[in-house]
């Protein structure tokens, strides 16, 4: 079995269980007791905190823990959102592509009458920094714009961003999901105010993230009932989840340099691979993008046959989100691109993990050519279009 879809979500390292198992046995008191056991369990919260911390270059008071990448975007959104309310300020900028966390949310947003541009994507999956200072106006309270797109892999400036944002005097937000222990990232060099993360995407256990927020932010508060997490997140914290989350980060960002040179190795001769196949693109920039990202859309096919006959074959991969793979509808991502809607459907993601070897490589490659072949020879829009009855779009 080949197991390309770490975008979805990336398989526990050995050290994250092993120091997860630990700390349920050892370290099961209440972070919130004043006696012996809990006040362990309050160092291993708080060493977690600095772990996570010095790994993007924050504060360990600016680190709070929460279940995930969605909860952390709805916290962010919503407090930039209430602080702008209060001066009057209510204008956010995004982009096209977000994950749906963001989107979400903004549109909720929308609904209580706040502004929402979103931005429009360049067909290389960029989002330039021109184009955000161009929205902002002074209503503007937030942007938010991602780190590294979810399903193409695309990396945005966000340096850039950042800087004329703090120009400006706008918070900016961004989801940094698919990025936090894949790519370098340091919130202070990168002009970043907020930034969210989960750890099941960079090898430790689900259920489990963080959000930064610049000293000096209020946060507005997604569940009350306790002190927790210095006021900001109610609930006894999952010290299990969070102490291996911090191995794992710390692991991530101890091999970045080495895994983003092999792991990129790989996703380039896969790359060169697939596009020998007829009529296909590769979507979004081909350098500029994640080390295991590989996205394509093969034109005459659909992507779920696709799949599962991938699957057949020993390959696990998708065609975007997995929070959206029950949906019917073509991408967002790859819509917002500039991909319509026929060529949108026929869409393979291929996330790459150090795991895969060069072997795995060349399998996939046959495999993808074989399985898009056979689709292709009893599907009736690829026909017309060998016929001449159509146009091709790739």
């Amino acid at each position: 079995m080949i197991y390309a879809d770490n975008a979805a979500t990336t398989k526990m390292s050995e050290a994250a269980i092993d120091t997860m198992v630990k700390t349920m046995n050892e370290t099961f008191g209440n972070p919130s007791s004043l006696y012996e056991v809990g006040q362990k369990a309050k160092e291993v919260l708080e060493q977690a905190r600095a772990d996570v911390a010095a790994v993007i270059g924050a504060d360990p008071r600016e680190i709070t823990f929460t279940s995930g990448g969605s909860e952390a975007d709805n916290q962010a959104i919503r407090s930039a959102a209430a602080l702008g309310a209060k001066k009057g300020k209510k204008h956010i900028i995004s982009s096209a592509f977000e994950h749906h966390a963001v989107l979400h949310t903004l549109e909720r947003l929308r609904q209580e009458g706040f502004e929402i541009t979103l931005l429009d994507v360049h067909e290389n999956g960029i989002v330039l920094p021109e184009q955000v200072e161009e929205a902002i106006t002074d209503n503007t309270c937030l942007v938010t714009i991602m780190t590294a797109n979810n399903e193409i892999g695309t990396i945005q400036p966000v340096r850039e961003i950042g800087e004329i944002c703090r120009k400006h005097g706008v918070l900016f937000h961004t989801d940094a999901v698919q990025a936090v222990g894949h790519i370098p990232i340091d919130v202070k060099k990168d002009n970043i105010d907020m930034l969210s993360a989960s750890a099941h995407k960079f090898h430790g256990p689900k259920g489990v993230g963080f959000l930064f927020a610049k000293k000096g932010i209020r946060l507005t508060n997604l569940i009350e009932g306790g002190a927790q997490e210095n006021g900001k997140r109610a609930g006894t914290e999952n010290v299990p989840g969070i102490a291996a989350m911090a191995t794992a980060i710390r692991e991530a960002d101890s091999r970045m340099e080495a895994y983003a040179a092999e792991v990129s190795r790989k996703r380039d001769r896969l790359i060169r691979g697939l596009r020998e196949i007829p009529h296909c693109a590769l979507n979004g920039d081909e350098r500029c993008r994640l080390p295991g990202n590989v996205n394509f859309c093969f034109e005459g096919i659909e992507g779920e046959s696709l799949l599962l006959l991938l699957d057949d074959k020993g390959i696990q991969a998708s065609s975007g989100s997995a929070c959206t793979s029950g949906s019917l509808d073509p991408s967002h991502v790859l819509l917002a691109i500039g991909r319509v809607h026929d060529v949108a459907h026929g869409s393979l993601r291929l996330s790459l993990g150090e795991d895969i070897t060069d072997e795995d490589v060349e399998y996939m490659i046959g495999a993808v050519k074989e399985v898009v072949e056979y689709l292709r020879s009893f599907s009736p829009v690829w026909r017309d279009l060998m016929a001449g009855k159509g146009e091709f779009i790739l």
